[in-house]
């Protein structure tokens, strides 16, 4: 069997389809991009300048926040704004086993334990039935994930969360500009933490992060940590330092970058909720496991992520056709070597176990052409009309 390589796909026609592509977005936007970029060499103001504060302005208002502080990373941003809630050793925080590991990694780094939570059984996002039965006197705060730009259910997570005096934290790394009933994500919790990673729905061109939230002391606190617990960072004396902190700012190249995106955030996620009906449509009769529909209409396509109980031999079927994919994610949080020692085992979160076993992630870009999502789909269809015709044959031979 040909070895599957992540991301990019070769095509024995010669066409390729690749699971993200980058550069036509960029060609579109390069001489607004050039033109920003050179606008901050001239200045050669590289740090904290005046593109992070009017991204940061920017941001706030569209997500309808009172602050937006940008960070290092969705990573630090995760980090920041539980250490700005008071998250410590000793403390238990929420988190999806069906995740990337960064969600996990930012309670960790504060030396709090993550307890991970299943996946509902119909979807990818944490299930808050069984959140709500880890909960235990030590319990702090809940991190839904908006995975694959589809709303976490918000309204029984804020329910469970105001039940028991936790706080919430939006993971929204794959789900820039995605609603829940009417409100964006990431402002309906007590914070949300984006990435702007170049493979999300608002990329950089590089790492870089944002905390958004209506509270008014941790947003000053995240700006404190940020730069070293610098207390000039929220009106004190510079090279004084109230607490130990971070080396976690936003580049002032990523927000130049980021200002010039941020206009056409949602014209791209209606390209990506385009492709998805168009598959939607296409597939409906394959058997595969398709993406839930958002009742409003929100889902983002981050990713659009199939469930298919011959992944890999799927997989290797899109190779071979040129279509690139990749698996978010083979193995859940709870069974990973770095997480051994809280305990879990194989069974734990069954949910979580069967998705890593079955999903699929499929080309959903903005600049992906009505032909090509035909194509995946095209492809796609020819691996389950064979596998049905294989089985007819079986059939038959006995």
């Amino acid at each position: 069997m040909k070895e599957v390589k992540a991301g990019r796909a070769r095509s024995c026609s010669g066409v390729e389809i690749p699971l993200i592509d980058l550069r036509s977005q960029h060609r579109a936007l390069q001489p607004r991009l050039f033109a920003a970029l050179r606008q901050v060499f001239d200045s050669s103001v590289f740090v904290m300048g005046p593109n992070v504060r009017a991204f940061e302005e920017e941001m706030a208002c569209f997500f309808e926040v009172k602050h937006a502080v940008g960070v290092a990373s969705g990573t630090d941003a995760l980090t920041l704004s539980l250490a700005a809630f008071g998250i410590q050793p000793g403390d238990e925080v929420l988190v999806p086993s069906f995740t990337y590991a960064a969600t996990a990694a930012g309670v960790c780094h504060l030396g709090a334990r993550p307890v991970f939570v299943d996946s509902l059984p119909d979807g990818f996002n944490l299930d808050p039935g069984d959140a709500e039965r880890r909960i235990t006197p030590r319990t702090r705060a809940i991190i839904p994930v908006h995975l694959y730009g589809e709303a976490a259910p918000m309204k029984e997570i804020l329910e469970l969360a105001e039940a028991h005096g936790l706080y919430v934290v939006e993971d929204v790394a794959q789900a820039a500009g995605g609603r829940w009933d009417g409100k964006l994500l990431g402002s309906l919790g007590h914070a949300g933490c984006f990435s702007f990673y170049p493979t999300k729905n608002l990329a950089g061109c590089g790492d870089g992060g944002m905390v958004i939230t209506n509270d008014d002391t941790v947003a000053e606190r995240v700006r404190l940590l940020r730069q070293q617990a610098d207390a000039s960072m929220v009106g004190g004396q510079k090279y004084v330092h109230p607490a130990v902190g971070y080396n976690s700012r936003l580049d002032e190249l990523q927000a130049a970058v980021l200002r010039v995106k941020l206009p056409h955030l949602e014209s791209w996620n209606r390209f990506r909720q385009k492709h998805a009906r168009r598959y939607r449509a296409r597939l409906r009769d394959s058997g595969l496991g398709l993406p839930a529909r958002s009742r409003d209409g929100s889902h983002v396509y981050c990713l659009f992520t199939l469930r298919c109980a011959q992944r890999d031999e799927l997989r290797q079927h899109l190779w071979e056709c040129g279509v690139g994919t990749e698996i978010y994610y083979p193995l859940p949080l709870h069974l990973q070597e770095a997480y051994r020692d809280l305990g879990y085992r194989e069974g734990d979160l069954p949910v979580s176990e069967t998705l890593c076993k079955r999903a699929l992630s499929i080309p959903v870009y903005p600049e992906l052409t009505p032909e090509q999502v035909d194509s995946v789909a095209d492809a796609i269809l020819e691996f389950i009309h064979s596998r049905a015709e294989a089985k007819t044959e079986e059939a038959v031979g006995h």
